[in-house]
Order: C-alpha cells, then structure tokens, then sequence
C-alpha cells in the first residue's frame, strides 16, 4: 500500500507579501474544459479545428472546525485571487510533482448545517484564470 506523502493547501500572498497558506482542504476536485471542435467543410471532413478559450473551474470542501472555512470565506469576500497547490512533499508515489491552479476566485461557499455528530463541512466553488502541471516524466504544461 502506498505511503501518500502529498499535500493539498490554498496559497495567497498577504498584503505585507508573506506567502500564507490554508490547508488541510478535505477534497479538491479541478474539472478542465479545453475545448474543440472540428470545422467542417462541404468538399472535405474534418479540415480542420476551432478551439474555444479554456474553462478551469474547481470545488473544493474543507471541515468548518479551525480557521479554514473563514479564512477561506474572507478570501471569497474579498475578490482575493489565490493558488491551489498539490505537491509532493517527499517520496516518489505519486504521478506529478506540482499541480498548481492559479489566479483563482471563488464564486460559491456552500455550508453544511451542524449537527450533533461530527463536523459541519463547506464546499467552495469557483474558477481559475490558469495552470500549471509539472509530471514526474516529461515537460511541465501550463494552460493558458
């Protein structure tokens, strides 16, 4: 079984230009929309592709225990832009080195209601202005 040595944070520079990180963040899911679409002609098929811009958009979930639901609340508040990183910290049994989405806003904080047993949670949504893969084998991609 694996020894996952990752690490999941929202990273943003602070007014005095410290770089502050938020972490844990329970669940992280990107969905990347790079679109395409063949152009059509009437004496050929396929002659060609039109590309649309791309779409980065994300949903995050943290526990709302501690101060990571608030403080990313008051970056959704704000207008702040941030970065989510996934990096490996140390060990080779993961597939990339970094994930990064950046430049990214929230435009959705989703609490759920508390209960008696467990934490209350909060899922964050919203969009990323970039990114940035860097896989273990092969050259780093970044988008736009």
């Amino acid at each position: 079984m694996a020894d996952w040595k990752t690490k999941l944070a929202v990273v943003y520079q602070d007014d005095a230009g410290n770089t502050v990180e938020i972490t844990p963040i329970q669940s992280y899911s990107p969905n990347f929309a790079l679109n395409a679409e063949a152009l059509h002609s009437i004496e050929d098929t396929h002659t060609g592709v039109v590309y649309s811009p791309q779409q980065l958009s994300f949903s995050m979930t943290v526990n709302a225990i501690g101060d990571v639901a608030a403080r990313l609340t008051s970056l959704a508040l704000e207008g702040k832009r941030f970065d989510i990183v996934l990096q490996e910290r140390e060990g080779t049994d993961w597939s990339f080195n970094t994930v990064v989405m950046s430049q990214c806003i929230i435009t959705s904080a989703a609490p759920t209601a508390a209960t008696v047993s467990g934490a209350p949670s909060a899922t964050f949504s919203g969009f990323s202005l970039a990114a940035k893969v860097e896989p273990k084998r092969g050259s780093a991609v970044s988008v736009p």
